[in-house]
């Protein structure tokens, strides 16, 4: 049974939705080399100690083992996204993302995947929706495409529940759409890809999409991406993390070990750190110095992308980076009016799955319509 599924590679995290279930899956884009390591406590679930071997004829090194997302978070070799990374080429974000989708198979609660004829592995297949960024899309799309699609397998090998646990994962098509705009298509739809809100799907829409690596300006007008107005920028909030982290390390000696632990203790209010000795120090006036920073330059790019295409007649900042900078941005737009919406980092993955949906829906339509239309033949008795 082919499962659909949205999933959102992004560069500070790979989000995915399979349909049926309940919750999305998240795991940090962040990698490290693995070993044999010694666990006197089980982790408490998979999730948090993904310790897996990955086969893939699209990986330049196949079969090598790797701690991925938060087990890899405390690393001293972990490696996270750069800017100078495409997630359409990147092994790191392919890893991260056949993880989240091998997981996704393991653990969906319907899981009706068994071994085929000569395998030992489980197999689950997928038809999946993704998205990569405006400025990305047109020259890498393609690639991004024949990267995910094809036959796959994921080891699980230290992770609790899981130890031992392989499954083959295929990917028999990806549905790749321009991120922000999936996003729209959530919002502007029902679950039966029905009209939901008339002036989403009917208007035209200024949309900030702020990630970790880069901040997408599509436009969107009834549900048509405008080729000439939608922009994307190589900026997005991992450069501001970064000086975060560095002034940190600088002013009380105190250094993360990753952008993920340091997002992780933003998202729970955390300001407070420890020093050596017992001491504490207060970071949040660095990570204000830094957030009004980015919502400022967030702010005069929408601004001037509206002064451009005045047609536009509402603007919604979304992605991980509104989540981080809302109130920040509303400070910097005065008496600018900016949209947000609840669960801004997920509208990209639900709009992903929605996305595959339709076009499974569009496959399904015309293949009845090609059935309707041949001639029947005859046949006598």
């Amino acid at each position: 049974m082919i499962r659909l599924a949205g999933i959102d590679v992004g560069n500070d995290s790979v989000k995915v939705v399979v349909e049926g279930s309940p919750e999305p899956i998240v795991i940090p884009s962040i990698v490290s080399p693995g070993y044999e390591r010694h666990v006197f406590q089980e982790e408490d679930s998979p999730v948090n100690a993904l310790d897996v071997e990955v086969h893939s004829p699209k990986l330049k090194k196949n079969n090598q083992r790797y701690f991925v997302g938060l087990l890899a978070m405390e690393d001293q070799d972990n490696s996270e996204l750069e800017e100078t990374d495409n997630k359409a080429t990147s092994d790191q974000s392919l890893i991260v993302a056949l993880t989240a989708l091998a997981y996704a198979g393991l653990t969906h609660q319907n899981q009706d995947y068994e071994p085929t004829q000569g395998q030992t592995a489980p197999v689950v297949e997928y038809v999946i929706g993704t998205g990569l960024p405006v400025r990305t899309y047109a020259g890498f799309h393609k690639t991004f495409e024949e990267r995910l699609v094809g036959e796959h397998q994921v080891t699980f090998l230290s992770t609790p529940k899981l130890k031992g646990k392989s499954i083959r994962v295929i990917i028999r098509q990806a549905v790749v759409s321009i991120e922000g705009a999936a996003a729209l298509f959530h919002m502007a739809t029902h679950d039966n890809l029905q009209v939901k809100n008339e002036e989403l799907y009917y208007g035209c829409i200024g949309i900030c999409e702020m990630g970790a690596l880069t901040t997408d300006f599509p436009v969107i007008k009834r549900m048509s991406i405008d080729n000439q107005f939608s922009t994307g920028e190589q900026f997005g909030l991992s450069g501001y993390l970064d000086n975060i982290i560095r002034d940190v390390e600088d002013q009380f000696g105190h250094r993360f070990p990753s952008r993920t632990k340091l997002i992780q203790r933003l998202k729970n209010r955390e300001y407070i750190i420890q020093r050596v000795g017992e001491g504490q120090a207060d970071i949040r006036p660095i990570v204000d110095t830094y957030f009004s920073r980015a919502a400022n330059k967030v702010v005069d790019l929408i601004v001037k992308k509206w002064k451009k295409y005045p047609d536009i007649q509402c603007f919604y900042v979304l992605g991980g980076g509104a989540s981080a900078l809302k109130s920040y941005i509303n400070d910097a737009a005065g008496p600018v009016r900016l949209r947000f919406v609840e669960e801004s980092d997920l509208q990209n993955v639900y709009g992903y799955l929605k996305l595959a949906r339709n076009k499974m829906n569009q496959a399904a339509d015309k293949a009845q319509s090609q059935i309707q239309t041949q001639p029947q033949s005859s046949s006598s008795i």
